[in-house]
This record gives C-alpha cells, structure tokens and sequence, in this order.
C-alpha cells in the first residue's frame, strides 16, 4: 500500500454561489491524496499493477469543468470518480481551494476538505 499525491493542480474554474463567480471564474489549487495497492507494481515495473495518475488529473480537469454552486459538490464528485476508477484504490482526500475568493477583504483562500473510503 502507497499513496499517490497530486499536488497544486492549478485549473481555472466557473463555481461559486454568487452569479459573477460562475460569470467570471477563479483560479482553484486542488491536491489529491490517494491510497493506492501497488506493490505489485513496486516489484514488476508495470503501469497495470497500479493506478495511473494521468487519469486522475484528467478526472480533477473534466468535474472542474462542470460548473457547481458549491465546492463541496465539486471536490466529492472528484472523490466518487477517483475511487471508481480502479479496485487498486482504498482511499481518496482532496483538497479545493477557491483562491482570492470574493469577499470584499484580504482572503487568500477558501477551501473544503473531503476524505472518501472504498465501500467494503
């Protein structure tokens, strides 16, 4: 068992609950953290004995592009097509991060924060 991280995804999106944010759009960082069985592939060298984070940053990059009033919405409709994805992952945690987020102050960011188990 091993952890996959992707870190930083820097995408520019259309979600928030004001009717500007999904006019306008903002700069999101998303990190993904998933637990990952690939000891096969640790052992033979083989990209089937694991799972391909390409598909992951495909996946952050298709859902990022739906736009939702909601981060929460977003981050776990990440989550539910991660975990899908391959019967090698046990667990997934994102992180998404609305940077400069429009609240009429200095606020860097905004984030939510989601961790979803595989369902035994």
């Amino acid at each position: 068992m091993g952890k996959i991280l992707l870190e930083n995804i820097e995408i520019y999106a259309y979600h928030g609950h004001l009717p500007e944010e999904k006019k306008i759009g903002s700069k999101f960082i998303i990190n993904l953290d998933i637990d990952v069985a690939f000891d096969d592939a640790c052992q033979n060298d083989k990209l089937d004995d694991t799972f391909d984070y390409r598909l992951a940053y495909d996946i952050v990059k298709e859902e990022m592009a739906k736009t939702s009033s909601l981060l929460e919405h977003v981050a776990s409709r990440i989550l539910e097509r991660i975990l899908n994805a391959s019967p090698l992952i046990w667990s997934a945690k994102i992180k998404l991060s609305k940077m400069n987020p429009p609240y009429g102050g200095e606020v860097k960011a905004v984030s939510v924060e989601i961790k979803k188990d595989r369902e035994q």
